[in-house]
């Protein structure tokens, strides 16, 4: 549907949820006047009456005309604050300052309501769809594309393209986008961190100016803001009205929150751009990353409307996620090929389905500082390549995956050798090494085919199911040399999408983990090219409950890894009982990390009824809805999953630490109907919690409506720190769960 760009506009697009109001004044830029939930169907009369009571009255010492923040912000517009469009020319006219006209607007929907223009404009409301923005300043010479889409989840997409319409280059320094908020989103969740402890959430009140969190890695970062939340102060998992933001990119990027004195309030962002990244010739074109907000009532609420969209993905990996071992840290660099099979062996006994052999295979690679970029197995190491494992590995009838590194190359390489030209730098000097390696240019065709030319030859060779596709350093002075070290990170970043996607358009049913250091590189672009994400290096599963409770606000439980480690984490220290490690490990695509060599008879017997215990309910654990609570002082913590028909769920209750108070009092169960009566127990998989004094209703269950088991719950058990209990809740009547019955011993 076309509409009139000449007239005043408003759009009310509704789905999942919420509603989103869209106003073109007659031929200017467009501007969302309402995000919020849905306001069910509104009249002309009532949507043009919404229009005119979020007005601001003229106040003294500003601005003639009402100043309304746009998707782009001007400063043409009378906004002042953050601007969304940076440029300028260094010939002809300087155009920084465009005033954009509305050239033409299109709106995409199955569902669309128009009323009859007026002398004043018309109105539409359309169920989910897609608004198309032409615009344009033919005195600056750009044109100016921007997609607004409200999807049927309730999540709204969004981005922007410039091309240069003028003879002479445009440099452009920042294309971005923002959506206003209400004043009572007066806090900010966003999250930090480190490698091995990824994603912290923080928080903090919003104050007039700016909250700026950018990341500057050419990878999505440790340290991301991952989604930027603002809401109403004291907002949590259960309630409160909340704003997320998420540039969905994998290089560098930011996002901000602005308060300012008139009043208006928003949330933006989009790619950083480093200078002079981003020159238009005539004719040139520039198209941002997409962002991804939402509007929720709580933080599950909002993590489910991601997952929903993920799930919908044609990327999406689908099925039962196999059982994998990644075998680093039973092996690290030492491939020794008896010791190899021996794992193969132990994997295949104990139920693991996928087996994925890690960094250490190729030419020269006897530690990290050498072979980056020679994809080819070591002759010294794999006299007969990799088929005497493979062989093994895929007649146990486990799939075969393996350990790679594209982007990056050591100097100490035969790659390195021969094309010098191909490492990524902004001088004649190579940048600070990290990890002992360098970034190959994959913007140079020739070394995007060789590496795409001996990744296929990988694949075809040994039938390989899945790369973990690791990115291990940040990218500094990443300049291409050809084009006298300007920067290449956001061309960088497209160049690994795309190989990404050649390869399993060759390769149907082929699967990729990105792993960045471990969990360096989430977010909404990549889970568009990948299977699974590796969350972290550190899989002490005391720190792992944490990174998984606050990815999952981004990502579902199945794109996340979660393997069972080591007694004695390698990266913390910590020891751990088995039932920890292996309970934590039930939240997402489950795996193992440890050296099962090492196990004695019982301790495999246990891992044998976990992995039965996670097959028996993956379908569940990975395709249910996310619920989350603290309980008490936040000592213990309830994180489950629920069917999408509420007719079961299971849930842990995780102890984090000791508490002044024992026992800890009643855990509310959310997620249930209110009306349906539920049976509630514990699960004793693997032995069980140590320490564990159950109270009376868990000797044998309890019968309880789902409205009860919210608003009152169960009284919680006692534990060791570090345990967790799991819980069973089906409709009453229906089958419980024996983990004896279902355990293959």
């Amino acid at each position: 549907m076309k509409l009139d760009p000449n007239r005043t506009d408003l759009i009310h697009l509704r789905g999942g949820g919420t509603s989103l109001v869209v106003q073109t004044p007659a031929g200017g830029p467009p501007e969302v006047i309402a995000w919020t939930a849905d306001l069910g169907h509104l009249s002309p009369r009532a949507l043009r009456g919404l229009s005119t009571a979020v007005e601001a009255p003229l106040v003294g010492n500003s601005p003639d005309e009402r100043v309304h923040p746009g998707l782009i912000l001007l400063s043409s517009t009378g906004w002042m604050g953050r601007p969304g469009l940076v440029g300028h020319r260094t010939a002809g006219p300087s155009s920084w300052a465009p005033r954009l006209h509305t050239d033409s607007v299109e709106l995409t929907t199955d569902d669309a309501e128009p009323d009859g223009p007026t002398t004043t404009g018309r109105t539409v409301t359309a169920g989910p769809g897609a608004i198309h923005y032409q615009l344009s300043d033919p005195a600056s010479g750009i044109h100016v594309g921007v997609d607004l889409q409200l999807l049927p989840e309730g999540l709204i997409r969004a981005r922007a393209s410039l091309t240069n319409t003028a003879e002479d280059v445009y440099d452009l320094e920042e294309l971005s986008l923002a959506l206003p908020l209400p004043v009572r989103a007066a806090e900010i969740l966003d999250f930090s961190g480190h490698w091995g402890r990824e994603r912290e959430p923080q928080r903090l009140p919003v104050r007039l100016g700016v909250h700026l969190h950018e990341g500057r890695h050419g990878r999505t970062g440790f340290d991301a803001p991952m989604m930027m939340y603002c809401g109403e102060p004291g907002f949590g998992f259960e309630d409160g009205e909340v704003f997320g933001f998420h540039v969905a990119h994998s290089g560098n990027h930011r996002t901000w929150v602005e308060r300012c004195n008139n009043g208006l309030q928003v949330i933006g962002g989009g790619e950083l751009l480093l200078p002079g990244e981003v020159r238009l010739a005539a004719g040139q074109t520039y198209t941002s990353p997409w962002i991804h907000a939402q509007r929720a009532d709580g933080l599950d609420a909002a993590a489910r409307r991601l997952h929903r969209w993920e799930r919908s993905l044609p990327s999406h990996p689908g099925g039962p996620r196999p059982v994998t071992l990644n075998v680093w840290e039973a092996v690290h660099f030492d491939h020794d090929l008896p010791g190899l099979l021996e794992l193969a062996d132990l994997a295949a006994s104990v139920g693991v389905e996928r087996y994925v052999l890690d960094d250490g295979w190729f030419l020269g690679r006897r530690d990290d500082r050498a072979g980056l970029g020679d994809w080819e197995e070591d002759p010294q190491v794999w006299p007969e390549g990799l088929h005497p494992l493979v062989d093994r590995v895929q007649g146990l009838g486990m799939q075969f995956g393996l350990w790679v590194e594209p982007e990056m190359i050591n100097v100490d390489s035969e790659l390195a050798r021969a094309h010098p030209e191909w490492i990524l730098r902004a001088g004649p000097d190579l940048p600070v090494e990290w990890r002992h390696q360098q970034v190959l240019n994959l913007t140079i065709p020739a070394a995007w085919e060789h590496v795409r030319s001996r990744l296929d030859a990988l694949i075809t060779r040994y039938g390989i199911a899945y790369f973990k596709w690791d990115h291990n350093r940040d990218l500094v002075d990443a300049g291409d040399p050809a084009l006298d070290g300007r920067p290449v990170v956001g061309e960088q970043t497209r160049a690994c999408y795309a190989l990404m996607d050649r390869l399993r358009t060759d390769h149907p049913g082929f699967e990729i983990e990105s792993c960045s250091s471990g969990g360096g590189r989430i977010d909404l672009e990549m889970i568009r090219h990948t299977q699974r994400f590796w969350l972290s290096d550190c899989i002490d599963p005391h720190e792992r409950q944490a990174i998984m409770r606050w990815t999952e606000q981004l990502v579902a439980p199945e794109y996340m890894g979660t393997h069972i480690a080591s007694q004695r984490s390698q990266t913390t220290g910590r020891m751990s009982d088995l039932s920890f490690r292996a309970a934590s490990a039930l939240w997402g695509h489950m795996g193992f990390e440890l050296d099962l060599r090492v196990l004695d008879d019982a301790e495999l017997a246990q891992l044998r009824e976990w992995v039965q215990f996670y097959k028996d309910h993956r379908e569940l654990l990975l395709t249910g809805d996310l619920v989350r609570r603290d309980v008490a002082d936040g000592s213990m913590w309830l994180h489950g999953i629920v069917a999408a028909d509420r007719s079961r769920a299971l849930y842990e209750l995780t102890t984090r630490r000791r508490s002044p108070m024992s026992p800890r009092g009643l855990v509310t169960i959310p997620g249930l109907d209110a009306d349906r009566e539920y049976r509630i127990a514990p699960l004793l998989v693997g032995g069980g919690p140590a320490g564990l004094e159950l109270p009376p209703w868990g000797e044998t269950g309890v019968v309880m409506t789902g409205g009860s088991l919210a608003r009152i719950g169960v009284h919680t058990p006692a534990m060791f720190p570090d345990q967790v209990l799991l819980l069973e809740v089906t409709e009453a009547g229906a089958p419980t769960t024996s983990p004896g019955d279902d355990a293959e011993h």
